[in-house]
Protein backbone atom coordinates (compact mmCIF):
# COMPACT_ATOMS: atom_id res chain seq x y z
CA UNK A 1 0.00 0.00 0.00
CA UNK A 2 1.32 3.18 -0.65
CA UNK A 3 0.33 5.48 1.70
CA UNK A 4 1.50 8.41 0.73
CA UNK A 5 -0.68 8.26 -2.32
CA UNK A 6 -3.49 7.23 0.60
CA UNK A 7 -3.25 10.51 2.15
CA UNK A 8 -3.52 12.45 -1.08
CA UNK A 9 -6.59 10.89 -1.63
CA UNK A 10 -8.23 11.26 1.26
CA UNK A 11 -7.20 14.96 1.58
CA UNK A 12 -8.81 15.28 -2.10
CA UNK A 13 -11.56 13.35 -1.14
CA UNK A 14 -12.40 15.21 1.70
CA UNK A 15 -12.77 18.31 -0.12
CA UNK A 16 -15.28 16.72 -2.55
CA UNK A 17 -17.34 16.18 0.38
CA UNK A 18 -17.34 19.76 2.37
CA UNK A 19 -14.57 18.76 4.84
CA UNK A 20 -13.04 22.71 5.22
CA UNK A 21 -10.01 21.47 6.30
CA UNK A 22 -8.12 18.31 7.25
CA UNK A 23 -4.83 17.23 8.96
CA UNK A 24 -3.22 14.62 10.13
CA UNK A 25 -1.33 13.54 13.66
CA UNK A 26 0.83 10.62 15.02
CA UNK A 27 -1.41 8.76 17.62
CA UNK A 28 1.30 9.20 20.42
CA UNK A 29 0.39 10.15 23.81
CA UNK A 30 -0.32 13.48 24.72
CA UNK A 31 2.03 14.29 27.28
CA UNK A 32 1.66 18.16 27.06
CA UNK A 33 -2.47 18.09 27.74
CA UNK A 34 -2.03 14.92 30.20
CA UNK A 35 -0.08 17.50 31.99
CA UNK A 36 -2.85 20.68 31.73
CA UNK A 37 -5.03 18.01 32.55
CA UNK A 38 -3.90 17.05 35.66
CA UNK A 39 -3.10 20.66 36.49
CA UNK A 40 -6.63 21.44 35.67
CA UNK A 41 -7.69 18.81 38.30
CA UNK A 42 -6.12 19.72 40.89
CA UNK A 43 -7.08 23.23 40.46
CA UNK A 44 -10.64 22.31 40.88
CA UNK A 45 -10.76 23.82 36.70
CA UNK A 46 -12.67 21.24 34.81
CA UNK A 47 -16.43 21.37 34.06
CA UNK A 48 -17.30 17.99 34.70
CA UNK A 49 -18.71 17.20 31.69
CA UNK A 50 -15.23 16.01 30.57
CA UNK A 51 -14.30 12.34 30.36
CA UNK A 52 -12.73 11.90 33.84
CA UNK A 53 -9.85 9.27 33.31
CA UNK A 54 -6.64 11.62 31.79
CA UNK A 55 -5.22 8.68 30.60
CA UNK A 56 -7.77 7.82 28.24
CA UNK A 57 -7.80 11.63 27.37
CA UNK A 58 -4.50 11.32 26.11
CA UNK A 59 -3.48 8.05 25.26
CA UNK A 60 -5.00 6.69 22.17
CA UNK A 61 -3.68 3.30 22.45
CA UNK A 62 -5.92 2.26 25.63
CA UNK A 63 -9.50 3.42 23.83
CA UNK A 64 -8.36 1.86 20.18
CA UNK A 65 -6.48 -1.55 19.79
CA UNK A 66 -3.25 -0.46 17.45
CA UNK A 67 -3.53 3.19 16.59
CA UNK A 68 -1.11 4.52 13.83
CA UNK A 69 -2.16 8.08 12.98
CA UNK A 70 -5.08 10.10 13.67
CA UNK A 71 -6.93 12.03 10.89
CA UNK A 72 -8.00 15.47 12.67
CA UNK A 73 -11.18 17.69 10.83
CA UNK A 74 -12.43 21.05 10.48
CA UNK A 75 -15.79 22.79 9.13
CA UNK A 76 -16.36 26.22 9.27
CA UNK A 77 -19.47 28.12 10.56
CA UNK A 78 -21.14 31.57 10.27
CA UNK A 79 -19.96 34.27 12.61
CA UNK A 80 -22.68 36.54 11.60
CA UNK A 81 -26.28 35.57 10.90
CA UNK A 82 -28.18 37.43 8.46
CA UNK A 83 -31.75 39.42 9.29
CA UNK A 84 -31.42 39.00 12.84
CA UNK A 85 -34.10 40.03 14.86
CA UNK A 86 -33.81 42.99 17.27
CA UNK A 87 -34.99 43.18 20.98
CA UNK A 88 -37.22 46.03 22.37
CA UNK A 89 -38.92 46.75 25.06
CA UNK A 90 -42.02 44.59 25.62
CA UNK A 91 -40.27 42.08 23.21
CA UNK A 92 -36.72 41.30 24.89
CA UNK A 93 -34.75 38.39 23.13
CA UNK A 94 -32.04 36.27 24.34
CA UNK A 95 -29.11 34.41 22.36
CA UNK A 96 -27.54 31.24 21.47
CA UNK A 97 -23.64 31.13 21.35
CA UNK A 98 -22.28 30.94 17.26
CA UNK A 99 -21.76 27.18 17.78
CA UNK A 100 -25.11 26.10 18.30
CA UNK A 101 -26.69 27.79 15.53
CA UNK A 102 -28.15 25.33 12.63
CA UNK A 103 -28.29 22.04 12.94
CA UNK A 104 -26.65 20.12 15.83
CA UNK A 105 -22.97 20.49 14.53
CA UNK A 106 -22.25 16.64 16.69
CA UNK A 107 -24.17 15.38 14.19
CA UNK A 108 -23.07 17.10 10.90
CA UNK A 109 -19.04 16.59 11.85
CA UNK A 110 -19.86 12.73 12.59
CA UNK A 111 -21.38 12.18 8.72
CA UNK A 112 -18.50 14.06 7.47
CA UNK A 113 -16.05 11.41 9.64
CA UNK A 114 -18.02 8.81 8.52
CA UNK A 115 -17.77 9.30 4.91
CA UNK A 116 -14.48 9.76 5.02
CA UNK A 117 -14.39 6.22 7.08
CA UNK A 118 -16.70 4.88 4.47
CA UNK A 119 -13.88 5.85 1.82
CA UNK A 120 -10.66 5.00 3.41
CA UNK A 121 -12.12 1.59 3.90
CA UNK A 122 -12.82 1.09 0.01
CA UNK A 123 -9.50 2.30 -0.88
CA UNK A 124 -7.85 -0.44 2.13
CA UNK A 125 -10.82 -3.20 3.24
CA UNK A 126 -10.61 -3.97 7.06
CA UNK A 127 -9.67 -0.57 7.81
CA UNK A 128 -10.30 0.36 11.39
CA UNK A 129 -11.87 4.00 12.96
CA UNK A 130 -12.77 5.12 16.13
CA UNK A 131 -14.64 8.25 15.34
CA UNK A 132 -15.12 11.52 17.78
CA UNK A 133 -16.83 14.75 17.90
CA UNK A 134 -16.25 16.62 21.15
CA UNK A 135 -17.97 13.98 22.99
CA UNK A 136 -15.05 11.53 22.49
CA UNK A 137 -12.31 10.73 25.46
CA UNK A 138 -10.00 12.71 23.15
CA UNK A 139 -9.10 15.95 23.82
CA UNK A 140 -10.51 18.03 20.05
CA UNK A 141 -7.71 20.61 20.68
CA UNK A 142 -4.96 18.55 21.17
CA UNK A 143 -5.64 16.69 18.26
CA UNK A 144 -6.47 19.28 15.81
CA UNK A 145 -3.36 20.68 17.27
CA UNK A 146 -0.66 18.35 16.43
CA UNK A 147 -2.20 17.84 12.94
CA UNK A 148 -1.91 21.10 11.95
CA UNK A 149 -5.66 22.66 11.62
CA UNK A 150 -4.49 25.43 13.60
CA UNK A 151 -2.90 27.26 17.09
CA UNK A 152 -4.22 26.82 20.49
CA UNK A 153 -4.87 30.54 21.08
CA UNK A 154 -4.63 32.25 24.34
CA UNK A 155 -8.45 31.89 24.51
CA UNK A 156 -8.10 27.91 24.54
CA UNK A 157 -9.58 27.77 20.95
CA UNK A 158 -8.22 26.13 18.45
CA UNK A 159 -7.35 29.34 15.61
CA UNK A 160 -7.18 28.50 11.93
CA UNK A 161 -5.19 30.55 9.26
CA UNK A 162 -8.46 30.38 7.46
CA UNK A 163 -11.26 30.69 9.06
CA UNK A 164 -10.28 32.19 12.61
CA UNK A 165 -11.56 29.94 15.70
CA UNK A 166 -15.38 29.50 13.73
CA UNK A 167 -14.58 25.75 13.14
CA UNK A 168 -16.05 22.87 14.40
CA UNK A 169 -13.07 20.18 15.12
CA UNK A 170 -13.68 16.06 14.75
CA UNK A 171 -11.20 13.19 14.69
CA UNK A 172 -10.99 9.73 14.14
CA UNK A 173 -8.35 7.58 15.28
CA UNK A 174 -7.09 4.78 12.72
CA UNK A 175 -4.43 1.70 12.38
CA UNK A 176 -3.17 3.18 9.42
CA UNK A 177 0.57 4.66 9.27
CA UNK A 178 -0.18 8.26 7.65
CA UNK A 179 2.41 10.84 7.62
CA UNK A 180 1.67 13.19 10.22
CA UNK A 181 1.23 17.14 9.36
CA UNK A 182 3.46 19.87 10.67
CA UNK A 183 1.60 21.57 13.92
CA UNK A 184 1.09 25.32 13.34
CA UNK A 185 3.11 27.47 15.95
CA UNK A 186 1.83 29.73 17.78
CA UNK A 187 0.55 33.38 16.23
CA UNK A 188 -1.22 34.92 19.06
CA UNK A 189 1.64 37.34 19.72
CA UNK A 190 1.39 39.35 22.32
CA UNK A 191 -2.42 39.85 22.38
CA UNK A 192 -4.31 39.60 25.57
CA UNK A 193 -7.75 40.63 24.27
CA UNK A 194 -9.54 37.48 24.74
CA UNK A 195 -8.25 36.95 28.65
CA UNK A 196 -8.63 41.07 29.34
CA UNK A 197 -12.34 40.73 28.20
CA UNK A 198 -13.60 37.48 29.49
CA UNK A 199 -16.74 38.35 31.53
CA UNK A 200 -15.78 36.35 34.84
CA UNK A 201 -12.17 36.45 34.88
CA UNK A 202 -12.08 32.49 33.57
CA UNK A 203 -9.29 32.39 31.10
CA UNK A 204 -6.84 32.41 34.25
CA UNK A 205 -3.45 32.96 32.12
CA UNK A 206 -2.94 31.68 27.90
CA UNK A 207 -3.68 28.98 27.56
CA UNK A 208 -5.92 27.65 31.12
CA UNK A 209 -9.53 28.47 31.58
CA UNK A 210 -11.58 28.00 35.07
CA UNK A 211 -14.05 25.94 32.80
CA UNK A 212 -16.58 26.67 36.30
CA UNK A 213 -16.25 30.43 35.77
CA UNK A 214 -16.90 30.44 32.36
CA UNK A 215 -20.20 31.34 31.20
CA UNK A 216 -20.56 29.04 28.40
CA UNK A 217 -20.30 26.39 31.21
CA UNK A 218 -22.64 28.29 33.70
CA UNK A 219 -25.30 28.53 30.90
CA UNK A 220 -25.76 24.82 30.65
CA UNK A 221 -25.54 24.09 34.61
CA UNK A 222 -29.00 23.43 35.99
CA UNK A 223 -29.16 24.55 39.65
CA UNK A 224 -29.39 28.13 41.00
CA UNK A 225 -26.78 29.89 39.19
CA UNK A 226 -24.22 31.84 41.32
CA UNK A 227 -24.56 35.44 42.51
CA UNK A 228 -21.71 36.04 40.95
CA UNK A 229 -22.42 35.28 37.22
CA UNK A 230 -26.11 36.76 37.18
CA UNK A 231 -25.00 40.09 36.34
CA UNK A 232 -22.64 38.55 33.76
CA UNK A 233 -25.12 36.78 31.70
CA UNK A 234 -26.70 39.74 29.81
CA UNK A 235 -29.50 37.75 27.66
CA UNK A 236 -27.43 34.89 26.64
CA UNK A 237 -28.90 31.71 26.98
CA UNK A 238 -26.59 29.23 25.39
CA UNK A 239 -22.87 29.89 25.89
CA UNK A 240 -20.52 32.72 25.41
CA UNK A 241 -18.93 33.73 22.31
CA UNK A 242 -16.97 36.61 23.60
CA UNK A 243 -13.51 35.04 23.41
CA UNK A 244 -14.08 34.77 19.77
CA UNK A 245 -15.51 37.79 18.74
CA UNK A 246 -12.86 39.89 20.74
CA UNK A 247 -9.79 38.13 18.68
CA UNK A 248 -8.13 39.76 16.15
CA UNK A 249 -7.46 36.61 14.18
CA UNK A 250 -11.26 36.49 13.73
CA UNK A 251 -11.73 40.03 12.33
CA UNK A 252 -13.67 39.23 8.61
CA UNK A 253 -14.41 35.49 9.28
CA UNK A 254 -17.54 34.67 8.29
CA UNK A 255 -18.04 31.39 6.49
CA UNK A 256 -21.56 30.17 5.17
CA UNK A 257 -20.97 27.07 2.98
CA UNK A 258 -22.51 24.68 5.05
CA UNK A 259 -26.79 25.25 4.58
CA UNK A 260 -27.29 22.88 7.65
CA UNK A 261 -25.79 25.71 10.05
CA UNK A 262 -27.26 28.61 8.61
CA UNK A 263 -29.25 29.83 11.92
CA UNK A 264 -33.17 30.58 12.26
CA UNK A 265 -32.81 33.38 13.58
CA UNK A 266 -36.16 33.56 15.36
CA UNK A 267 -34.20 29.98 17.23
CA UNK A 268 -31.45 31.56 18.57
CA UNK A 269 -32.31 34.67 19.22
CA UNK A 270 -35.60 33.51 20.63
CA UNK A 271 -38.03 36.20 22.23
CA UNK A 272 -37.49 35.53 26.17
CA UNK A 273 -40.85 35.55 27.81
CA UNK A 274 -42.93 33.13 26.10
CA UNK A 275 -39.77 30.37 27.34
CA UNK A 276 -41.01 30.66 30.58
CA UNK A 277 -44.19 28.62 29.91
CA UNK A 278 -42.81 26.85 26.93
CA UNK A 279 -44.21 22.74 26.96
CA UNK A 280 -41.64 20.10 26.76
CA UNK A 281 -43.38 19.38 23.31
CA UNK A 282 -42.54 22.46 22.18
CA UNK A 283 -39.35 22.89 23.37
CA UNK A 284 -38.18 20.10 21.81
CA UNK A 285 -39.94 20.91 18.51
CA UNK A 286 -38.48 24.48 18.21
CA UNK A 287 -35.18 23.91 19.50
CA UNK A 288 -34.39 19.83 19.53
CA UNK A 289 -32.18 20.31 16.74
CA UNK A 290 -29.82 22.64 17.74
CA UNK A 291 -26.53 21.97 19.82
CA UNK A 292 -27.82 24.24 22.73
CA UNK A 293 -30.82 22.28 23.58
CA UNK A 294 -28.43 19.13 24.93
CA UNK A 295 -29.42 19.94 28.21
CA UNK A 296 -33.11 20.21 27.61
CA UNK A 297 -35.46 23.37 28.86
CA UNK A 298 -34.59 24.12 32.54
CA UNK A 299 -31.15 25.72 32.06
CA UNK A 300 -32.31 27.75 29.09
CA UNK A 301 -35.69 28.75 30.83
CA UNK A 302 -33.55 29.99 33.87
CA UNK A 303 -31.23 31.79 31.94
CA UNK A 304 -34.44 33.42 29.99
CA UNK A 305 -34.87 34.46 33.69
CA UNK A 306 -32.14 35.96 34.59
CA UNK A 307 -31.82 37.80 30.77
CA UNK A 308 -35.38 39.13 31.79
CA UNK A 309 -33.81 40.85 34.97
CA UNK A 310 -30.71 42.03 33.32
CA UNK A 311 -33.11 43.86 31.17
CA UNK A 312 -35.46 45.18 33.86
CA UNK A 313 -38.27 43.85 31.39
CA UNK A 314 -41.49 45.66 33.64
CA UNK A 315 -43.79 43.27 30.70
CA UNK A 316 -42.13 40.06 32.15
CA UNK A 317 -43.26 40.56 36.19
CA UNK A 318 -47.17 39.03 35.45
CA UNK A 319 -44.72 35.97 33.88
CA UNK A 320 -42.39 35.87 36.25
CA UNK A 321 -45.54 36.00 39.20
CA UNK A 322 -46.55 32.83 37.60
CA UNK A 323 -43.40 30.92 37.49
CA UNK A 324 -42.80 32.24 41.21
CA UNK A 325 -46.87 31.04 42.27
CA UNK A 326 -46.77 27.69 40.03
CA UNK A 327 -43.84 26.17 38.78
CA UNK A 328 -43.08 23.41 40.36
CA UNK A 329 -39.11 23.47 39.95
CA UNK A 330 -37.76 25.58 42.83
CA UNK A 331 -34.95 26.90 40.96
CA UNK A 332 -37.14 27.96 38.15
CA UNK A 333 -39.43 29.63 41.27
CA UNK A 334 -36.05 30.98 43.13
CA UNK A 335 -34.70 32.45 39.92
CA UNK A 336 -37.77 34.30 39.30
CA UNK A 337 -38.02 35.56 42.85
CA UNK A 338 -34.64 37.34 42.77
CA UNK A 339 -35.44 38.56 39.07
CA UNK A 340 -38.88 40.54 40.38
CA UNK A 341 -36.72 42.25 43.10
CA UNK A 342 -34.36 42.89 40.56
CA UNK A 343 -36.80 44.15 38.01
CA UNK A 344 -38.54 46.23 40.87
CA UNK A 345 -42.60 48.02 41.23
CA UNK A 346 -45.26 47.30 43.55
CA UNK A 347 -47.08 43.97 41.63
CA UNK A 348 -43.46 42.50 42.12
CA UNK A 349 -42.82 43.49 45.78
CA UNK A 350 -46.52 42.31 46.56
CA UNK A 351 -46.04 38.98 44.80
CA UNK A 352 -42.11 38.65 46.61
CA UNK A 353 -44.46 39.36 50.20
CA UNK A 354 -47.35 37.01 49.61
CA UNK A 355 -44.43 33.95 48.04
CA UNK A 356 -42.62 34.71 51.56
CA UNK A 357 -45.28 33.50 53.54
CA UNK A 358 -46.19 30.11 51.87
CA UNK A 359 -43.08 29.18 50.36
CA UNK A 360 -41.66 25.80 52.11
CA UNK A 361 -38.18 25.34 50.06
CA UNK A 362 -35.51 26.81 51.72
CA UNK A 363 -33.35 27.87 48.67
CA UNK A 364 -36.41 29.50 47.41
CA UNK A 365 -36.83 31.09 50.63
CA UNK A 366 -33.46 32.93 50.39
CA UNK A 367 -33.85 33.85 47.05
CA UNK A 368 -37.52 35.58 47.96
CA UNK A 369 -35.21 37.53 50.58
CA UNK A 370 -32.65 38.54 47.50
CA UNK A 371 -35.46 39.85 45.68
CA UNK A 372 -36.81 41.85 48.48
CA UNK A 373 -33.88 42.70 49.86
CA UNK A 374 -33.65 44.91 46.34
CA UNK A 375 -36.29 46.87 47.32
CA UNK A 376 -35.27 47.53 50.91
CA UNK A 377 -31.98 49.23 49.52
CA UNK A 378 -33.95 51.13 47.06
CA UNK A 379 -35.93 52.67 50.28
CA UNK A 380 -32.97 53.22 51.90
CA UNK A 381 -31.67 55.27 48.95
Amino acid sequence: MDYLQLKKDIIEFSKSIGIDKIGFASSDPFIEMKNLLIRQQELGFQSGFEEKDIEKRTDPSLIFDGPRSIIAIALAYPSRMKDAPKGKKGERRGIFCRASWGIDYHILVREKLELLAEYIDSKVPNSRFKLMVDTGELVDRAVAERAGIGWSGKNCSIITPEFGSYVYLGEMITNLPLEPDEPLHDQCGECRLCIDVCPTGALVQPGQLNAQKCIAFQTQTKGFLADEFRDKLGNRIYGCDTCQTVCPKNKGMDFHVHPEMEPNPEIVKPLLQPLLSISNRDFNEKFGKIAGSWRGKKPIQRNAIVALAHFKEKSAVKDLVEVLKKDVRPVMRGTAAWALGKIGGTEAKEALLNAEKVEQDEEVKTEIKKGLNYFIVKDEA
